[in-house]
């Protein structure tokens, strides 16, 4: 086991920080090596199973990056922005691959990242399931195939616990279809319509976000044109999904030259 690559998973008490922990554990393919909280948090010190409820999964939870880092080859990260630019600079400086699932990164933020990817692999998606890819690659397809006489929508639905709309899936979609029409994703998007609004623009692609109960994730693309529509739409039910994927990231970054990848790379579509 201790060939194996070593994995430590950042926010490791929140929902998907529990599913990495518990998904790299039983993998055969990775160690566990630690699991980082803020400092403070009741989990320091214990071991990350007990404390989730369960058995011993023989890592515990810390609040020192630096020295958890310094053990491991690859950081999961599903954590907040702020978090995430100050993780990636530590991983940065122990060589470790760091897979980022954080979403709501704003532009300075990507900025920090980028500079950190000098020095180190890092991977970072708005989501991390094979499906998401596969429908990401389909958007760009067709929204090169079809003129602006078709419209694009793009429509998430959220648990109600996210905090940031439209989905980093969702902006991921957004940029595959603006990426096929040849246009800037920022001049096109629209979220949020409300009240008089006017009609709508030609060629731009518009966002809603639904948030609502224990909805994992539920994404369509819509491309509507007078007389028929084509939907995407992907629908995940396990957040394992997402994990499964992160996993494989951290392990396909083993040995890459430094620089910023995405899932695309990963599954190599």
């Amino acid at each position: 086991m201790s060939d194996l690559p070593g994995i430590v998973v950042t926010g490791v008490s929140g929902r998907m920080g529990r599913m990495l922990a518990q998904i790299v554990a039983e993998s055969g393919k990775a160690r566990l090596v630690a699991g980082v909280e803020r400092p403070g948090h009741a989990w320091i010190g214990q071991d990350i199973g007990v404390a989730m409820g369960g058995a011993p999964l023989g890592a515990l939870v810390t609040d020192d990056p630096v020295e958890a880092f310094a053990r491991a080859q690859g950081v999961i990260d599903f954590t907040a922005p702020a978090a995430t630019v100050e993780f990636a600079g530590l991983a940065a400086q122990a060589r470790a691959v760091h897979v980022i699932g954080t979403t709501g990164l704003e532009e300075a933020d990507l900025e920090k990242i980028g500079a950190a990817a000098r020095h180190a692999v890092i991977v970072r998606a708005g989501n991390m399931s094979l499906g998401v890819n596969l429908l990401t690659r389909l958007t760009r397809k067709i929204a090169e195939a079809l003129d602006e006489d078709w419209d694009i929508e793009v429509v998430e639905a959220h648990h109600r616990m996210k905090v940031d709309a439209p989905s980093g899936t969702a902006l991921m979609l957004g940029e595959a279809a603006a990426a096929g029409r040849g246009v800037s994703l920022k001049d096109a998007r629209v979220s949020g319509r409300d009240g008089i609004t006017g009609v709508r623009e030609r060629g731009t692609i518009g966002f809603s976000a639904i948030r609502g109960g224990d909805i994992v994730g539920e994404h369509d693309v819509i491309f509507a044109a007078d007389g028929e529509r084509v939907i995407l739409r992907h629908v995940a039910t396990d957040r394992a999904v997402f994990a499964r994927g992160a996993l494989r990231a951290a392990l396909w970054g083993q040995g890459r030259k430094p620089g910023q990848y995405d899932m695309i790379d990963v599954l190599g579509l």
